[in-house]
C-alpha cells in the first residue's frame, strides 16, 4: 500500500481527456478486454462519456493521487443490475490505489448487490474485487474488442 493521498472527486468533462489517454495504453486495453471498438477515436470517446456525466443513473468519480488524475471509477445500471467499473493509469498499478479507491467508492455508492466483471486473466483486477469483499459468482463468454476474440469474463458480486 502506498502512502499517498487518494481522493475521489466528481468527474468533470476536462477529466475525460486524461481518461482517454489512459485507455490508449495497449497493455491496459488488452487486460480490460471489453473496450470500445476503436479506442483511438477521441471524438466518440468524449461524446460517450460526456453523456455518461449527464446520466443520473451513472456516478462517475475521478481518482486522484496527491492531486494527480490516476484513474476513474463509476457505478452504472444495466438491465436493473448495478455494476462497478474502474480504470487506473498503468503508471499507478501495483500501489493499492484501485483497492483504496473502490473501498472508498463503495462507501459513497451503497446500493447492493453490486457487480464487477473482469477478464479471466486480469489477475490484478480480480484481486482488487476480492480485497473489497466481492465474491466470484459466475462466468460468461463475450466478445472482447481489445483482443478481437471471444473470451471468458468472471462475474463478481458484493452483497452486503
Amino acid at each position: 500500500m502506498i502512502n499517498s493521498n487518494i481522493t475521489l472527486t466528481e468527474t468533470e468533462k476536462d477529466d475525460l481527456n486524461a481518461f482517454f489517454q489512459f485507455q490508449l495504453d495497449k497493455k491496459a486495453n488488452y487486460l480490460a478486454a471489453f473496450t470500445s471498438e476503436d479506442p483511438s477515436d477521441k471524438t466518440a470517446y468524449i461524446e460517450k462519456y460526456t453523456k455518461h456525466l449527464a446520466d443520473p443513473t451513472i456516478n462517475m468519480r475521478t481518482i486522484k493521487v496527491d492531486g494527480v488524475i490516476a484513474g476513474s471509477i463509476a457505478k452504472f445500471v444495466i438491465e436493473d443490475e448495478t455494476g462497478i467499473t474502474y480504470w487506473i493509469d498503468r503508471k499507478f498499478w501495483g500501489q493499492g490505489i484501485a483497492t483504496t479507491a473502490l473501498n472508498d467508492f463503495l462507501k459513497i455508492e451503497q446500493i447492493r448487490p453490486v457487480y464487477g466483471r473482469v477478464a479471466f486473466d486480469n489477475y490484478g483486477s480480480q484481486k482488487v474485487l476480492e480485497r473489497c469483499g466481492f465474491v466470484k459468482v459466475g462466468k460468461e463468454k463475450g466478445f472482447a474488442n481489445a483482443r478481437q476474440a471471444e473470451i471468458e469474463e468472471f462475474i463478481y458480486k458484493l452483497s452486503d
